[in-house]
């Protein structure tokens, strides 16, 4: 399946991670549900994966001169050594993905993204790599943003700390696709919700489900005929986008929310 979607578009060869199946990707992480197996596993520990979501959402209730978070991802590009832009997302090919865009892949940053192949992703300016985020944000793809052992897998990159990854997530992608097979105690340290921001039901919730179809990570169910978001919620505000009766409201209750997430971005990853 992978194979001929890639063939067709004309990108040539697809990578060897795609040749074997993305039932692979699947496979580990049903294998973290063994106990003590997501406590050794890079895509899972701590101190190898740490990724948080970017909420995208324009009407974020904030305090007077708080910044937006897709502001974080202009301070990385900007300070980041290289850019690179992935041709395709792979996982989108695979499941052949009808909502969204094949052609926008990971933005991926630091020294270790030229190490990505020339087949799969090409080194851009950072004004090209901004436009790149937005594009994908404007048609509703989630940036989830840090350091990903997946994608030293992925792309063949040897693991040295220095590939900052910014995946643009629907349905099918890998991380949100399989963060629901994770114990949840493995889950919040690899994959921190943003600090600082909350997402509430209020009360003109009227129960109809929307949200609950449209959450990546299954974290929400109905209760009584309503909406209950519970602890895998991740914070990217999706829901909110979805909502038909604007039920839901994404809220910044912490100022300095953006200085945390990006010290600890910096703690992770070295990418300038």
């Amino acid at each position: 399946m992978a194979k001929k979607a890639f063939i067709e578009q004309g990108l040539g060869k697809p990578p060897w991670f795609m040749r074997m199946g993305l039932n692979f990707q699947h496979m580990v992480f049903k294998f973290s549900r063994i106990p003590g197996m997501a406590r050794r596993h890079p895509w899972v520990r701590e101190d190898k994966t740490d990724m948080r979501f970017l909420p995208i959402n324009q009407d974020i209730s904030r305090p007077e001169d708080c910044p937006m978070p897709l502001e974080l991802l202009d301070r990385l590009i900007e300070e980041a050594s290289h850019c690179v832009i992935v041709d395709f997302c792979g996982c989108r090919m695979g499941y052949e993905c009808e909502d969204y865009p094949h052609d926008i892949g990971c933005l991926l940053m630091g020294d270790s993204a030229l190490e990505v192949p020339a087949t799969v992703g090409r080194e851009v300016g950072k004004e090209e790599a901004k436009e790149h985020a937005r594009k994908a944000i404007d048609v509703g793809l989630v940036p989830i943003v840090g350091r990903a052992h997946v994608d030293n897998f992925i792309f063949g990159v040897k693991d040295r700390g220095c590939l900052l990854t910014v995946c643009f997530c629907c349905e099918c992608c890998s991380i949100t696709r399989f963060i629901g097979e994770i114990p949840y105690t493995y889950v919040d340290p690899a994959y921190p919700r943003l600090k600082g921001v909350s997402v509430e039901v209020t009360g003109d919730c009227r129960g109809c489900g929307t949200c609950a179809e449209h959450c990546f990570v299954h974290a929400i169910e109905l209760v009584n005929n309503k909406a209950v978001i519970g602890e895998y919620c991740r914070a990217c505000g999706r829901c909110a986008s979805a909502c038909p009766n604007g039920a839901i409201t994404v809220r910044i209750t912490d100022r300095d929310f953006l200085e945390d997430a990006y010290q600890r971005i910096r703690a992770h990853v070295r990418y300038d």
